[in-house]
């Protein structure tokens, strides 16, 4: 006989009262109920319950055994509760935030597809440089770009930005082109305040790593004004390749430094460790770590 169905009627009996009132709940005869009781009983080696004509009350052994019982049974309803949802369509709402240029630049493109995939979802992208706390804003998932600070949030991995560095040709023709990171600190850098770029810029050449103090007479918190500002030739632009490659492309914007890599920025997408994995929010997960991989 199953060990975990006469544990659930061992604790029917228990919370019922009797057996007869168990085999009420269970739906099934008092015999029956009776029979799974001692079967479990035979099983342990034990008495869990001591029964009189009118009363029944556990033994010690039987009550530590229905306080563990309960937990037993919880975690095995949860587990299939988790099991179901796995398997369930994904449905309902997403809210997401990101950062303005991954979420327009490349997060924005792809979420159509997933749309596509996924018909009984509907999702709202909300796009802010700012640190949005995911928990009391109620978004099921965010992305961080840069390093992450410790908490308490699960993050995944994805491919970190390609990083660009890029002046107008008519500031080039101006000011002069730079052939090391160290003429940077001769030029005027547009600088994004959103992130530790804002100080300093850093590179890896010939000669290893090189760290340059970046300084200028523009500065913005939005990488499309601080574009805006590259193609009127104010001034030397590093952002993410996606941003500035179509102005590349057409010649508008021009690469410099080309001997000097610049170090990718971290990309990560978090959600609530204590928040169910439900399809949706699992589905979309799947999604960003297929399209946005290494």
């Amino acid at each position: 006989m199953d060990r975990l169905t006469c544990m659930q009627t061992f604790i029917r009996v228990v919370e019922s009262g009797s057996i007869s009132a168990a085999a009420e709940v269970l739906n099934q005869s008092s015999q029956l109920t009776g029979k799974q009781l001692r079967t479990l009983e035979q099983n342990l080696g034990i008495k869990l319950i001591s029964r009189t004509t009118r009363t029944q009350s556990l033994t010690d052994s039987g009550l530590l055994f229905y306080e563990r019982a309960k937990i037993i049974l919880a975690e095995m309803e949860e587990a299939e509760t988790l099991i179901s949802e796995t398997r369930a369509i994904p449905r309902g709402n997403l809210r997401i935030s990101a950062p303005i240029t991954f979420g327009s630049q490349l997060l924005a493109s792809k979420l159509p597809e997933y749309l596509k995939q996924n018909p009984e979802v509907s999702l709202e992208l909300c796009l802010s440089n700012r640190t949005v706390d995911l928990v009391e804003e109620r978004f099921d998932a965010v992305f961080r770009t840069g390093e992450l600070p410790d908490s308490q949030l699960l993050a995944r991995a994805l491919a970190p930005y390609q990083m660009v560095i890029c002046a107008a040709p008519a500031y080039l023709e101006e000011a002069g082109r730079p052939s090391v990171p160290q003429d940077l600190m001769q030029h005027q850098c547009l600088i994004f305040t959103h992130t530790s770029m804002r100080t300093e810029w850093t590179f890896e050449g010939p000669d290893g790593h090189v760290s340059v103090p970046v300084t200028g007479r523009f500065k913005t918190d939005n990488s499309e004004a601080l574009l805006a500002a590259a193609l009127s030739g104010l001034g030397i632009i590093m952002q993410p390749y996606p941003l500035m490659s179509a102005d590349i492309a057409a010649g508008r914007l021009v690469r410099i430094l080309p001997d000097y890599e610049l170090p990718g920025r971290p990309v990560h997408v978090l959600y609530a460790q204590d928040r169910r994995m439900t399809p949706r929010l699992r589905s979309f997960i799947d999604f960003c770590i297929t399209h946005f991989s290494r």
